[in-house]
């Protein structure tokens, strides 16, 4: 994509299916950018499923990766550090530190972070600590979030139950640090069959609604997260980044729905990552 060259993403694994860096390293490398995964975990399968296996990979082993990929030479090259599943209360200061040594190699490099701590279905699904790690110190450093709404409570402590407490919540998490917030599945009360996204900066805010589909996916959060900081980066456009991200990403459920999966289906429907099937208008909140 025009205008972004690299993204360092730090995320888990997986040998099965697709979340994580295993759900967002071909759709970007689809959109036309190079992108370095380092995993925090490699497991054989999403821990949704009723067993898995593999291993959770140390603060060390990561800082080792960023300090071969410094030694390439490249991180001058880098537009952004993409981070999610953390899976170790260590591997938060490893990700600081990958970030603080990017922005050093490139000044104008931008973090993202999407706190993978739980969602509606399942509650809080990471290890103890963890949560109130990802607020005292890894979203202060970051210029994006990307939290579900059931995440976006957690950080915040308040409730996200109608449109005027997920815009108070966003404005929180900002108070914090973070330049922009997106928060993703916000079910609105004034409807069951749609589901929306919710973005704010300084600028304003706006949502995007699409239809809800019935059933939930794996690694759609993970997706979202890497296809918004992508747009914005390439267009500086917060309201089109979002569009743009919501036609893609409900495009890619959508098929896999169809399929019958909840896997993603990212090489079958990956002409929905740069060609859209469905475009939906972003409304200005305020």
């Amino acid at each position: 994509m025009s205008g972004v060259t690299a993204i360092l993403s730090i995320q888990s694994s997986v040998a099965y299916g697709h979340v994580g860096n295993s759900a967002v390293t071909f759709p970007l490398m689809r959109m036309g950018v190079e992108v370095w995964p380092v995993n925090t975990v490699h497991f054989s399968n999403h821990t949704g499923y009723e067993t898995w296996r593999g291993p959770l990979l140390t603060a060390g082993d990561i800082s080792e990766v960023v300090r071969g990929l410094d030694e390439r030479g490249v991180l001058s090259r880098c537009d952004a550090v993409l981070s999610g599943y953390l899976g170790r209360a260590d591997v938060a200061e490893a990700i600081l530190a990958a970030v603080a040594l990017v922005k050093t190699r490139n000044p104008a490099a931008i973090y993202c972070c999407d706190p993978v701590i739980g969602d509606v279905d399942r509650g809080t699904f990471v290890r103890a600590g963890i949560p109130e790690l990802i607020r005292d110190r890894v979203v202060p450093a970051a210029q994006i979030i990307t939290p579900n709404a059931y995440e976006l409570e957690v950080l915040t402590g308040r409730k996200t139950s109608g449109l005027a407490d997920v815009l108070s919540g966003a404005e929180a998490a900002r108070a914090r640090g973070p330049e922009v917030v997106l928060v993703t599945s916000v079910r609105l009360p004034r409807a069951a069959d749609t589901i929306d996204m919710v973005l704010v900066t300084a600028d304003g805010a706006w949502s995007v609604t699409t239809p809800a589909l019935p059933q939930a996916f794996n690694g759609a959060g993970d997706l979202t997260a890497a296809l918004f900081l992508v747009q914005l980066l390439a267009s500086g456009d917060a309201p089109a980044a979002l569009a743009r991200t919501a036609g893609s990403v409900f495009g890619m459920l959508a098929a896999t729905a169809a399929a019958g999966q909840r896997e993603l289906q990212l090489v079958t429907a990956q002409d929905e990552i740069v060609h859209p099937s469905r475009a939906f208008n972003p409304v200005r909140l305020r």
